[in-house]
């Protein structure tokens, strides 16, 4: 059985940081993509970053691109976000995912129908 558990949302101040972390158990964990999202308030989930197997490529959404960083860990299975220079749009749940094909190499994905396995996400809320 596949399970994600993120960790590290809560409560920022606008201009701070945090680290979100994500445990996966994930048989073969290092031959997926992974992908973190984000949901707000009455709007739909939309992508924040990507990261392909092997750590080489990652993707941003431009809104997040010169703030936020992702990482992984294949050893500890897991994912990291990285969010810095928070605002107050950056408050939502963030959620993880891990993709549904093995080995994709060269595009980290951007498509949440492209991933099959979400957990149940971290709320993060960025006061002003």
């Amino acid at each position: 059985q596949v399970q994600l558990v993120e960790s590290g949302g809560g409560l920022a101040q606008a201009g701070g940081s945090l680290r979100l972390s994500c445990a996966v158990s994930r048989r073969r964990f290092s031959d997926y993509a992974m992908g973190w999202f984000r949901q707000a308030p009455g709007k739909e989930r939309e992508f924040v970053a990507a990261i392909i197997r092997n750590g080489g490529t990652t993707n941003l959404a431009d809104s997040v691109r010169s703030r936020f960083s992702i990482s992984r860990d294949n050893g500890k299975k897991t994912v990291y976000l990285q969010l810095s220079s928070l605002t107050p749009e950056d408050t939502a749940v963030y959620f993880c995912a891990s993709h549904q094909n093995r080995n994709v190499m060269f595009v980290a994905p951007t498509s949440a129908q492209s991933y099959s396995y979400w957990g149940p996400g971290t709320q993060v809320i960025v006061s002003s």
